[in-house]
């Protein structure tokens, strides 16, 4: 069983493959595009992933939408077979996230929380990964709200269409 703190681990080392994969959103290495979701697929260390942008975000402050500058905002399903890592969820936001706080992700009604470092959030077990991908694979969006450290909230809503295609995809990919 993978602990906690391995798992955390892993996401801090894909951390810096999400910083790349954004980079390469447009390179060759996508491999599919499965309606909203795209499959990208790297060597050395081999590692494939599912990825979306979100078709709606909201930035509030005080209750008042307010207009923000933000980065990349993308959710990721990653498989990395080398560090026995299998379908992690992980999630980055386009800013710093508020220090101490948790995402949450809901999925039809079914929420998730989602433990924040600097512009990345993530379940914390493999298990609380499982779940969320079931939860996905049923779902038609899935919505993350998070507080960024100047208070700002934020409501991201990632279409479901294609999700069980493109992470069937990198999971096939990553399994040989």
């Amino acid at each position: 069983m993978i602990s906690k703190f391995t798992h955390a681990m892993g996401v801090v080392a894909l951390m810096t493959l999400g910083t790349s994969a954004i980079a390469q959103e447009a390179s060759s290495n996508r491999v599919a595009a499965n309606t909203d979701w795209s499959v990208f697929v790297e060597d050395n260390p081999t590692e494939c992933w599912a990825v979306s942008a979100p078709k709606e975000t909201v930035n509030s402050r005080d209750g008042q939408v307010v207009s923000v500058r933000r980065g990349e905002i993308l959710l990721f399903v990653f498989y990395r077979p080398g560090a026995g890592v299998n379908g992690q969820v992980t999630f980055t936001g386009g800013y710093p996230f508020a220090s101490g706080s948790t995402a949450e992700l809901d999925i039809g009604g079914t929420t998730f929380d989602l433990f924040t470092e600097g512009e990345w959030a993530w379940p914390a077990t493999p298990e609380d990964d499982a779940r969320i991908v079931a939860a996905m694979k049923r779902g038609s969006t899935a919505t993350v709200s998070a507080r960024s450290g100047r208070g700002t909230v934020t409501r991201d809503t990632f279409s479901l269409l294609g999700f069980t295609a493109g992470v069937e995809e990198a999971a096939n990919r990553c399994s040989s």
